[in-house]
């Protein structure tokens, strides 16, 4: 029989009292399985069928959960990064964009084809809200093209993304494809929205990714979801299952906002990050992966020999790889009036924010970006000549700044958000430890 899938629930109300806290619990009893610290705010857990728990029990753990903090981002360990941020340093900060989640987790132990463990999920960006017809000028740019972001085709020939961008992993992009249109045109049925946007990178390490456990509800609940306000990072949406630089990655995020004198606009960026060599890790100019060595990536569990050739079981000294592997897809916003020719040349601008903290564009890895601007509304119109209005290439060199720099801070932030995780075949795979990353910066007198 195969086992119901873990949802977990991205970007609930985080409770502000311990009676907000209770009734949570109590409603709990009913819906699910409380589970805290999936993310930076809490969320519930459907394991298919409800768990009653002892009120006694959730008395006890109230005065914890109303304890908790949410996790600190890079910054808040003391990484000196360049630039200033929004007020979320998110890409939600650029006005109207939304994103929402979905986290699939579910089993553990050896890996059977089909019922799991299930390591993955689903991440949605809507330039201009979940219910916008009008379209956004776009640009995109691969810099080594072993991975899929539909859609561009059309990017390139007509200047304009329409609907959101939707991550997910590398065999569900013709289920993401399908299911975002479905959903548009239940929702927004007066558009024409044949060639959506999907982008992937592989899980398949962590991941049943030959199970096919991304269904079309999950992206429609993804889509749902979409909001505005602080974005959950790390282990969640499409990044469930990403590897980066050989510590536990996934989705992170980041923004600057120009001084008024540069035009004070905003720009902010997006990463599902899941590519990158331990020993290249680099982080506000320090070697990090140098310094960190281990824990390397490796096998749980009693394996008298590892179940697949990439890793090493735990118990036996661990071995970085030498070759780049992975992917990393990266999505760029920004208020400021750009045209596509000069979204393209933002999304170029990504490659050296993703050089700066160690990737190179292995020859196996797909780095793929894409940029849009919310300005210029209703440019799409097709009843009137339109009036633009463009930023001066002359004055594209902050935009092309914070691009670099946004882009490195959200790599990080994902890596600093993300937990240990344990998938398929008992992979483990470390987070980053916070206490020796700021022992690190130390070392270099770079911690802020």
């Amino acid at each position: 029989m195969t086992m119901p899938t873990a949802r977990y629930e991205m970007n609930p109300p985080i409770p502000d009292s311990c009676a907000d806290i209770m009734r949570n619990l109590l409603a709990v009893m009913v819906r699910g399985i409380y589970v805290p610290g999936v993310d930076r705010t809490d969320g519930a857990v459907d394991l298919g069928r409800p768990m009653r728990l002892p009120l006694a029990l959730l008395l006890l753990v109230a005065p914890t959960l109303a304890a908790q903090t949410p996790k600190p981002r890079a910054r808040d360990l003391g990484v000196p990064f360049d630039g200033t941020p929004g007020p979320l340093n998110a890409i939600t900060d650029v006005a109207g964009v939304t994103v929402g989640q979905v986290t699939l987790i579910h089993g553990e132990g050896k890996l059977v084809r089909g019922e799991g463990p299930v390591r993955t999920g689903v991440t949605a960006i809507f330039p201009r809200g979940n219910h916008s017809v009008d379209p956004v000028f776009g640009g995109w740019f691969t810099l080594n093209g072993n991975g899929e972001m539909t859609g561009t085709t059309w990017l390139e020939e007509n200047g304009f993304l329409r609907g959101p961008v939707v991550i997910s992993n590398t065999i569900s992009v013709g289920t993401v494809h399908d299911a975002v249109i479905a959903w548009q045109i239940k929702n927004v049925p007066d558009a024409d929205w044949s060639l959506p946007f999907v982008a992937e990178t592989w899980d398949g390490g962590l991941n049943d990714i030959y199970g096919f456990h991304v269904h079309p509800q999950d992206v429609f609940d993804a889509m749902d979801r979409a909001t505005t306000g602080p974005v959950a990072e790390g282990v969640v949406g499409g990044g469930t299952g990403m590897i980066c630089h050989e510590f536990k990655g996934g989705i992170g995020t980041a923004s600057r906002k120009l001084s008024v004198k540069d035009g004070g606009y905003t720009l902010g960026v997006l990463v599902q990050c899941n590519y990158g060599l331990r020993r290249r890790l680099t982080i506000a100019g320090v070697p990090v992966g140098r310094e960190i060595p281990d824990p390397l990536p490796c096998f749980a569990g009693h394996w008298q020999y590892p179940p697949r050739q990439e890793y090493r079981t735990c118990d036996k000294p661990g071995v970085a790889r030498d070759g780049d592997q992975g992917s990393i897809i990266v999505v760029v916003a920004t208020d400021a009036p750009l045209l596509p020719h000069q979204l393209k040349r933002i999304a170029k601008r990504v490659s050296l924010g993703i050089g700066r903290t160690g990737g190179l564009g292995g020859d196996s890895s797909g780095d793929i970006y894409i940029a849009f601007s919310t300005a210029n509304p209703d440019a799409a119109d097709p009843k009137n000549l339109r009036t633009l209005t463009m930023l001066p290439n002359e004055r594209i060199d902050h935009l092309f700044e914070a691009t670099v720099e946004a882009t490195h801070e959200a790599i990080v932030n994902a890596m600093v958000a993300a937990e240990t995780t344990v998938g398929a075949d008992s992979l483990r795979v470390p987070a980053l430890p916070h206490d020796r990353l700021r022992a690190a910066l130390a070392k270099y007198n770079r911690l802020h």
